[in-house]
């Protein structure tokens, strides 16, 4: 009987969006990796698939489970976030110039992205007491500490994109929590200006900063790819080709010649939205948005239907991850965001970020579930 009330209570609409994102991302996949070996080519989609599978069980373990109960555990999950993002920085391995994986068995578990869903569950029970007590700067600064340390563990890998992904999650959960909009743009406005002005002054006067010098160049070749057009610049300009080449109705599924001679080197994770804008052009990838679309619009009526504020807040933190997620990575796609290795949700190649996405998604579908707590007692 409680089965059926659960299968007869999930959001299919939700479910069916994510599971024709993930087919384009299966799509994509094959074609960002004809032309390479044998590991990197139809062996990396099965795995994708195989992953997709697990995630699924993941989703649909979760989602039986009554998110609320894990309000009362929040110091715990605080505490646990705080040990896995230590762990990585001293039994991580270094890839492409950041210590973020852990190396279990053959293969690579990325901390970050669990991170991220324990931030949420825990950082959404710390702000339940302080809804409409945010109008204040002063009222902020407690949520700011409680996310600025695992941030900070995070940025020490180092990690930039998924440090910004934090705080599109913050700004996000303090939204709905009651914070005034006006000084969170404030907030943003001050910050991208900080940002300038210390790249400027760094260049200007040696201005030490935080950042290396790979990090660094992004940000620089996002203003004007052409400083490097065959370095740090490469990536932005060879991106911006093959979505232009794409056109209207692109060139067809695995007719890519962008894709097929990758001149992307990382067009299975970062760039995969360039191999569907050129195969499949703009009405693809407008399809791909627009299920991204409904994807969120579902998850805002999750979260305006919750039983509580800390299901409320859970569903927004979830759905700021999604949003800045896929506005990042499409927007370094086509030129308009700086290259800060995020990948497209359900989409971009990785474990680790599936089966965070789709923990996530079960977390917003037990929300869905659970928004009358005596569904199980109703008549069927």
């Amino acid at each position: 009987m409680k089965n059926k009330s659960v299968l007869k209570n999930i959001d299919y609409v939700l479910v069916g969006c994510v599971t024709l994102i993930l087919v384009a991302g299966f799509m994509a996949l094959r074609s960002a990796t004809v032309n390479a070996s044998d590991f990197y080519g139809m062996n990396f989609v099965a795995r994708q698939m195989a992953w997709s599978l697990i995630g699924y069980a993941a989703f649909f373990l979760i989602l039986l489970f009554d998110y609320s109960k894990l309000a009362k555990y929040h110091v715990w999950l605080y505490v646990l976030n705080l040990g896995q993002l230590a762990a990585v920085l001293v039994f991580g391995k270094s890839v492409s110039g950041a210590q973020a994986w852990i190396p279990i068995g053959s293969y690579q578990f990325q901390p970050a992205e669990l991170a991220k869903i324990l931030m949420i569950l825990g950082l959404a029970q710390f702000l339940v007491p302080r809804i409409g007590k945010l109008n204040k700067y002063t009222q902020m600064l407690p949520a700011f500490i409680y996310v600025g340390i695992p941030l900070g563990l995070i940025l020490l890998q180092p990690d930039l994109g998924t440090g910004l992904v934090f705080v599109a999650i913050l700004f996000g959960m303090l939204l709905v929590a009651g914070a005034s909009p006006v000084k969170l743009l404030l907030l943003i406005v001050g910050g991208v200006g900080a940002v300038v002005f210390a790249i400027y002054a760094h260049y200007k006067w040696g201005l030490p900063i935080p950042l290396k010098d790979y990090q660094l160049m992004r940000l620089v070749v996002f203003v004007n790819p052409n400083i490097d057009p065959r370095g740090h610049g490469w990536n932005v300009i060879q991106a911006q080709i093959t979505v232009g080449s794409g056109g209207l109705f692109g060139k067809g599924w695995g007719m890519g010649f962008q894709t097929a001679n990758e001149f992307l080197p990382t067009q299975w994770t970062d760039f995969i939205f360039c191999v569907l804008a050129e195969e499949f052009g703009f009405i693809g990838c407008a399809v791909l948005l627009i299920l991204f679309l409904v994807l969120i619009f579902r998850g805002i009526q999750i979260a305006q239907g919750a039983k509580d504020p800390y299901g409320a807040l859970v569903a927004a933190g979830i759905l700021s991850m999604y949003v800045f997620h896929v506005l990042q990575n499409v927007g370094m796609a086509v030129g308009i965001m700086p290259i800060t290795g995020i990948p497209l949700p359900f989409v971009s190649y990785g474990g680790s970020s599936l089966l965070a996405n789709m923990a996530a998604l079960g977390i917003i579908m037990s929300i869905h579930i659970y928004k009358d707590t005596n569904m199980f007692n109703r008549p069927l």
